[in-house]
């Protein structure tokens, strides 16, 4: 949070300098436009001149966030959609918490209701996969491979470059969506008529 603070400031800062035209933003622009997920009918939509607030570094580190948020963003659409159609684990969760009755429960709730133990569990997960991904020999924002799928991991040599760059498309713009879906349905839970497209569905109030 405290870094995409600083990011923010800079970005605005920036917004009141000057803004010559340099090598440095001229290869940024470029890479940008080669860059998986710059597919038509957006192709490089950048309205807010993200690609630019940094260096070639920093577009890669932006790259990453996007890729994993946008993995995170399509389990939880399945998970919520999973739920939604009536299914979810059989058993308990805890001792006196069933998965049954998280599955009842709105989103922030039933996350309320997970036990403390459950949480950090879950946390701690969430940290070495994070740990995993970033500990790369070259790591991505030196020119390294981007983070790929801790688990389960996927081999991707036999695949050609063409056929790669066209799964990446299909990843990065499924999650776009994905990241708009999830959002979409926790604010119509927790604040009915928030999305009018969602409005008297039960699974979303």
């Amino acid at each position: 949070m405290k870094i995409a603070s600083l990011l923010a400031l800079a970005g605005s800062a920036a917004a009141f300098a000057p803004a010559p035209v340099s090598k440095t933003s001229t290869s940024i622009n470029a890479a940008l436009d080669d860059m998986a997920g710059s597919t038509a009918p957006l192709k490089a939509f950048d309205p807010m001149g993200l690609a630019t607030v940094g260096s070639e570094e920093t577009l890669a580190w932006f790259r990453a966030a996007e890729l994993k948020h946008s993995r995170v963003a399509m389990l939880a659409t399945t998970g919520y959609l999973f739920n939604a159609a009536g299914f979810h684990f059989e058993g308990q969760l805890s001792s006196d918490i069933s998965f049954a009755d998280l599955a009842a429960m709105k989103p922030i709730d039933a996350w309320d209701a997970v036990p403390d133990a459950g949480k950090a569990q879950i946390l701690f997960t969430i940290l070495i996969a994070e740990i995993v991904s970033e500990s790369k020999e070259t790591h991505y924002m030196k020119g390294g491979p981007l983070p790929t799928v801790v688990f389960p991991p996927i081999d991707f040599s036999g695949v050609s470059a063409e056929t790669l760059k066209t799964k990446q498309n299909r990843e990065l713009n499924n999650g776009r969506l994905a990241m708009i879906a999830i959002m979409s349905f926790i604010s119509e839970a927790n604040i009915p008529g928030s999305v009018p497209a969602l409005s008297g569905i039960d699974a979303f109030n």
